[in-house]
C-alpha cells in the first residue's frame, strides 16, 4: 500500500467494480436506512452496536472485533429465536449491507401499514431463480462446473459470485453465499445466509452487487492485492478555492482513522499470542465507548484478525 507519508493516500477515488472495492472503514452506508430505528450501543461483549425495528423483531448487529462484521437477524416477536440469520464478513462494502437492510425497512412499514407479520417472515421461494435474478438480469452468468447439488453464478469478470447450495437440511444452516475476490482474509468479501432467509432479501443484496455503479474511498482502503482487480478514478476536487487553499488540516475523524489503520497494519505483520488479541479486544472496546458519545459505530477496520484465514467455499 501507500506509504504513511504519501500525499495521495488519502485521495478519494470512484472504486468499481463496487463489490471489489471493500470496507471504507465505517459501516454507515448499512446503516442509514435504519437510521431512524433505536440504536444501543454496547459497552461489554462482542456486539458493540445494536439496531432494532421499533418492535424488537429486526435485529442488526455491529461485531467490531470479528470476522463477521455484521449479524442481521429477524424473528416473529422479541422473545423467539431468529428465524433467519445473514451475516457479513470484514471485507464486505457497507453499500451492499444496505441492500438488505433498506429492503427490511420496507418489508417492515408494509407489514405495520397492512397489521400483517411481514415479508422478512415468508420464508424463500422455491425456484432459486428468483433469488438470483437481478445477477442473470445483469450478464452474470451459470458455473456448469458448480458441485452437485449446488448452483452458482458467475460475474463476467470471475471476481464474484452467489453460490446455492441445496444439500443436506436444517434451518440454521447456511444456504446461500454472496461472494467476491480472491480467497483470503483481507481479500474475500462474504456474505451469507440460512436456510430461511426470504428470497427477496437477498435479491436485494444481490442487487447491489450487479450495479454498475462506483463507491468512494480513500485511495489505501483499497487492498494493495486488489488494485489490479478494480478502477480507481480520482474523485473531482469540490471548487477550485478549496484547491487554491491547499490541504485541509486533517479532522479528529482523519486522525483516528490514521492511527487505526496504521495499527492494523502493524498487527498483520506481527506474530499473534493470545495476550496480543486480548489487548487489541480491550483497545476496540475502548474505542466502542468513545463512539457511543460521538454516535458513529466502532470502524471496520479495527475489527480483529483472526489468527487463521477462513477456509473459503472457491478457490478462485
Amino acid at each position: 500500500m501507500h506509504a504513511p507519508d504519501d500525499p495521495n493516500r488519502y485521495q478519494e477515488v470512484l472504486v468499481s467494480p463496487m463489490y471489489l472495492a471493500g470496507s471504507n472503514g465505517t459501516g454507515d452506508a448499512g446503516f442509514t436506512p435504519v437510521a431512524h430505528w433505536p440504536h444501543q450501543y454496547l459497552d461489554e461483549g462482542p456486539c458493540q452496536l445494536l439496531v432494532t425495528s421499533p418492535d424488537q423483531r429486526i435485529r442488526i448487529g455491529w461485531f467490531g472485533d470479528d470476522f463477521e462484521l455484521w449479524k442481521i437477524s429477524a424473528a416473529e416477536d422479541a422473545f423467539s429465536a431468529p428465524r433467519w440469520t445473514a451475516t457479513f464478513n470484514h471485507v464486505t462494502p457497507a453499500e451492499m449491507v444496505a441492500g438488505l437492510t433498506a429492503a427490511l425497512v420496507q418489508d417492515y412499514g408494509e407489514a405495520i401499514a397492512s397489521d400483517t407479520p411481514g415479508r422478512f417472515l415468508t420464508g424463500p421461494t422455491v425456484p432459486w431463480r428468483e433469488t438470483v435474478r437481478p445477477l442473470t438480469d445483469a450478464g452474470w452468468n451459470h458455473d456448469g462446473a458448480a458441485e452437485l447439488g449446488t448452483v452458482e453464478i458467475i460475474a463476467p469478470d470471475d471476481q464474484a459470485g452467489i453460490l446455492i447450495d441445496r444439500r443436506g437440511y436444517g434451518s440454521d444452516r447456511r444456504t446461500v453465499e454472496l461472494w467476491a475476490g480472491p480467497p483470503g482474509w483481507g481479500t474475500r468479501a462474504e456474505a451469507t445466509f440460512t436456510a430461511r432467509t426470504p428470497s427477496h432479501l437477498i435479491a436485494a443484496t444481490a442487487a447491489v452487487m450487479a450495479k454498475s455503479t462506483p463507491v468512494v474511498r480513500e485511495r489505501h482502503q483499497v487492498d494493495r492485492r486488489m488494485q489490479h482487480l478494480v478502477t480507481m478514478t480520482p474523485v473531482a476536487s469540490a471548487t477550485p478555492i478549496a484547491e487554491a487553499q491547499g490541504p485541509r488540516a486533517p479532522t479528529p475523524l482523519d486522525v483516528r482513522r490514521t492511527a487505526v489503520t496504521q495499527a492494523v497494519h502493524r498487527a498483520a505483520r506481527a506474530p499473534r499470542t493470545a495476550a496480543d488479541l486480548r489487548v487489541m479486544a480491550a483497545q476496540s472496546r475502548s474505542a466502542g465507548a468513545a463512539q457511543k458519545r460521538t454516535g458513529q459505530p466502532e470502524t471496520a477496520a479495527s475489527a480483529r484478525l483472526p489468527t487463521t484465514s477462513p477456509a473459503p467455499r472457491r478457490g478462485r
